[in-house]
């Protein structure tokens, strides 16, 4: 009996001692009250631990007994807990407080100091809004999109082009996000400037492969925009004033630690300071972008938290006619804990992208105008669960619901008072998606992610009609070699439908404390198109979706890496090499003289075909000392291989770039200054010009052969730029602090190219000539002073 016992109570302490229990809670900012994003919490008895997700949340299970949790994220001190971990749960949040000494030295933040080699992300950059600040800029104007161009595997087809291109994509295979909001066009000024406010940025993460399932919709790149919460605790002013604008934010606490809210402005006054010197048909000029970006908050309780945010920008230009452009987006967004954990993220938004050509804006010539509007809306509902079912193991899943409505042109004109209305027809696509991803940490030097993600799209024409490509002979008249049916239809009926699968799959594999070798695989789909035929490209560019003729875009991308920490901390030095490999499907090219503005039948003058990228990508970085920065340089081909073009080989598409070397470097001398420069070098992208010349009447007409791409390169770019801040004690009112920032843009006065184009020589008609066309000629001095208090 007595031997039962005995063994009865030793099953019984074997399953006390196996029994788990779980704590969670948040890590947030001790000066604003914000969830940190990405901070470490680490269990030093059992050597494992977990990190925050986008709000700060965590959530850790473990066996019952005392730990030490230490909570830790760059650029915060460290903070100690001990904790008992009893059967029952237990929820702990802590505030982790600013380390200054930090500050100033991390540029490029990791969610821990050796998080780039133990982490299984690979080909994605997070870049603090602190390190943006440091990086001179056009102007002074600190500008978030300019700054992710420095990072390798990223360029822009020249000065003055909107958006980026990644890897060899094009812009609109970026999915811009804005606290989960779609953004089409993330630029102002026609590309100088981005539309993200930095005073009310808080986390900016480009994901440029091993892209995890819960994202999906473009075939590229994640531009991921997190906005701050407002400060929670006290209230804070923040703002500049500069060359080109000025901002202003204001955050602060509604109830505080419970509610917050920020509000944000941004002002371009070119216009104002130029409007004593404008006279006659140039007196009421209009040249200017402005932007307000705000979000509120409200913790309902430990389980619930609502927050609501919103963007509305927009571009103005016109000298007698009307000219503009900009993007709103509405977010709502619940955070709802059903347990210690399982975690919901539950977003709905709208997003509407729209521009207007009218030139008649005053309305003094109502029988003889012109008015040309689009835009592309959406309306989604996405839930986001996340599932900590160990700390060595995390399950995400969740769907989304996303409808388009799109006004590709419409065009109403006047004439002698006769009206007529023309452009292209309305359509509609709803997307509905679904996945699943597991994060799995098998032993100490092994972590796989692998996921699915299933989409479906469904496109309806409204108007009632769709169209069937026909091939016929090319001639000069009709270079696609297509002309189209017209078919009749239901305008609710489903025309074309697609469905894809997914699959993602990343692994590290952990070589020792300092280094480690990553892979990666995504396949991405694209429903959606922009019509563009010039490398660059415009407000005036036309967002269209799949249709029975135009497929959906499809990319399979492998990427390895190899990932290295050194220096006498360990952590001092950052190093990577990757090497990538993107198949493209269904990629879109135009024939000749293609015309997609305003055109009903644009379709027949897509030519379609297949694509590939790949290169190679170094990447250095310095973290601590008075001298930080980084290096990367980037070898790299984007090729295209289009049915009608180029004899059907393939060529390097216009987003080709060879050599990217990008140089950043920070030097902090004082307390009270400190100096930034930054050096880009970029292999010239390919542009077509005129091989053939005919002449008639004394005349030298350029002529380009029949369906030829890419047959010489734009001269290389290369610039440099610095800048010098200085800090002062005290900002506005004898509160708070202050600086003023000098910055020169293009020291020594390059005239980079930006395309080339042929015309008749003007003191010999029979002549031709190539001419380069310059955006900045010139080196750009400028001074911005920021304030905050």
């Amino acid at each position: 009996m007595r031997k039962l016992l005995f063994l009865v109570f030793l099953l019984f302490s074997g399953l006390l001692n196996a029994q788990k229990s779980t704590i969670s809670g948040y890590v947030k900012e001790a000066a604003s009250g914000e969830g940190l994003i990405g901070a470490s919490v680490y269990v030093k008895e059992l050597k494992t631990g977990n990190v925050t997700n986008t709000y700060g949340f965590y959530s850790l299970t473990l066996p019952v007994g005392n730990y030490t949790l230490v909570f830790s994220s760059s650029g915060f001190k460290k903070r100690e807990q001990e904790v008992v971990i009893t059967p029952k749960s237990q929820e702990i949040s802590v505030e982790l407080t600013a380390d200054s000494q930090e500050l100033a030295e991390v540029i490029v933040k990791a969610r821990a100091n050796d998080e780039n080699v133990k982490g299984i992300e690979m080909s994605v950059n997070k870049v603090d809004i602190k390190t943006i600040r440091k990086i001179p800029a056009l102007l002074g104007e600190v500008d978030l999109v300019r700054a992710i161009q420095l990072l390798p595997g990223v360029s822009t087809v020249g000065e003055g082009a909107s958006g980026f291109n990644v890897r060899g994509g094009g812009v609109d295979q970026n999915l811009v996000l804005l606290d989960d909001a779609p953004v089409y066009n993330s630029s102002h000024l026609f590309g100088f400037f981005s539309v993200f406010n930095p005073d009310a940025v808080k986390d900016v993460k480009l994901f440029k492969g091993g892209i995890p399932s819960m994202y999906g919709g473009r075939a590229s790149s994640i531009l991921d925009v997190k906005m701050k919460e407002g400060n929670a605790k006290k209230l804070e002013v923040n703002g500049g004033i500069g060359v080109i604008f000025s901002r202003l934010s204001i955050e602060a606490p509604i109830v505080k630690d419970k509610a917050s809210f920020i509000v944000a402005a941004r002002r371009s006054y070119i216009d104002i300071l130029a409007k004593p010197f404008l006279t006659g048909n140039n007196a009421n000029s209009k040249f200017n972008f402005y932007d307000l970006t705000a979000k509120v908050n409200y913790t309902i309780n430990q389980k619930n938290t609502v927050f609501m945010s919103g963007y509305f920008g927009r571009d103005v230009f016109g000298t007698g006619f009307g000219f503009d452009w900009g993007n709103t987006t509405l977010t709502t967004r619940w955070n709802h804990v059903f347990s210690n954990k399982l975690f919901l993220n539950a977003t709905a938004f709208y997003s509407n992208y729209d521009y207007m050509l009218d030139s008649d804006i005053e309305n003094k010539r109502p029988n003889d105008a012109f008015k040309w509007t689009s835009n592309i809306e959406n309306l989604s509902i996405k839930p986001d669960f996340t599932y900590y079912w160990r700390p060595d193991n995390t399950i995400t899943f969740g769907g989304q619901l996303l409808t388009y409505d799109f006004t590709p042109g419409k065009a109403n004109a006047t004439s002698n008072g006769e009206k007529r209305e023309f452009g292209q027809a309305n359509k509609q696509g709803v997307e509905a998606s679904a996945y699943v991803g597991h994060d799995w940490k098998i032993n100490s030097r092994l972590t796989i992610q692998y996921g699915v993600r299933y989409s479906h799209y469904d496109y309806k024409s409204l108007n009632g009609e769709y169209y069937d490509r026909i091939p016929v002979v090319v001639s000069t008249e009709n270079p696609s070699g297509y002309v189209l049916k017209i078919n009749q239809t239901d305008p609710n009926a489903v025309v074309a439908s697609y469905g894809n699968w997914e699959p993602r799959f990343a692994l590290n594999v952990t070589g020792n404390e300092s280094s480690s070798l990553k892979l990666s695989y995504n396949r991405l789909v694209q429903y959606i198109h922009l019509m563009s035929n010039t490398a660059a490209s415009t407000p005036l560019d036309v967002w269209t979706s799949s249709t029975n003729n135009i497929k959906p875009q499809i990319v399979d991308q492998v990427a390895l890496g190899l990932f290295k920490n050194f220096g006498p901390d360990g952590n001092n030095y950052e190093s990577s090499i990757e090497v990538y490999y993107k198949d493209m499907q269904n990629q879109i090219d135009y024939a000749d003289r293609a015309n997609l503005f305003l055109n009903p039948y644009f379709e027949k003058d897509l030519l379609f075909g297949d694509g590939r990228a790949y290169g190679i990508e170094f990447f250095l970085k310095k973290n601590v000392g008075k001298l930080t920065g980084w290096a990367s340089y980037t070898l790299a081909r984007t090729e295209r291989k289009i049915d009608g073009l180029n004899s059907n080989e393939w060529y390097a598409n216009r987003y080709d770039r060879t050599h990217t070397l990008n140089l950043v470097g920070q030097y902090s001398l004082s307390d009270k200054w400190s100096f930034g420069a930054n050096f880009a070098y970029i292999t010239g992208v390919p542009y077509t010009v005129p091989a053939q010349k005919y002449i008639f009447d004394g005349i030298a007409y350029p002529q380009t052969i029949p369906g030829t791409r890419g047959n010489i390169r734009v001269p290389d770019y290369h610039r440099l730029d610095i800048s010098a801040t200085k800090k002062n004690k005290k900002a506005l009112f004898g509160k708070g602090s202050s600086e003023w920032v000098f910055s020169v843009y293009n020291v020594y006065n390059r005239k980079n190219p930006f395309s080339i184009y042929t015309r008749p020589n003007e003191d010999n008609s029979v002549q031709t000539e190539a001419v380069q066309l310059s955006i900045i000629g010139s080196f750009v001095p400028a001074v911005t002073y920021n304030f905050s208090f």
